[in-house]
């Protein structure tokens, strides 16, 4: 399951893969590891790019909820960057004060809420 989780991370989602691997290039880490097939960094942010998951901490509801981001890329392909990442860096980014201000959470969005649901109902508890 794991090499066909890789080939189609670098077909079906090449351009976010490349992204993550541009990144994960970019990015120091002291700790890195694989986990089903995909490449986890733990570094000062989370997000999912293709195979690659970099995570705040080593925390496994952390780890399931990007990871779940992974298998919205196997989804959606080439549209994931356009249907899960812009919007999710854009809410991240720029809606952060009005979210404060209104006490909403940032995975109440729909990207986050997806790929919440993806974790529970695909990847399950014990995943």
């Amino acid at each position: 399951m794991t090499v066909l989780y890789v080939i189609l991370q670098c077909t079906w989602g090449i351009l976010q893969t490349f992204a993550g691997a541009v990144l994960f290039l970019l990015v120091g880490s002291k700790k890195r590891f694989f986990h089903h097939g995909a490449i986890v960094s733990e570094c000062k942010f989370s997000v999912s790019l293709g195979m690659f998951v970099f995570i705040r901490s080593n925390n496994s509801e952390l780890l399931r909820h990007e990871y779940a981001h992974t298998i919205q890329s196997l989804m959606l392909g080439p549209l994931y960057l356009i249907v899960v990442g812009l919007p999710s860096i854009i809410w991240a980014g720029l809606f952060n004060k009005y979210r404060k201000r209104r006490n909403i959470p940032y995975r109440s969005f729909y990207t986050e809420k997806w790929a919440d649901s993806v974790a529970e109902n695909l990847l399950g508890e014990n995943f």
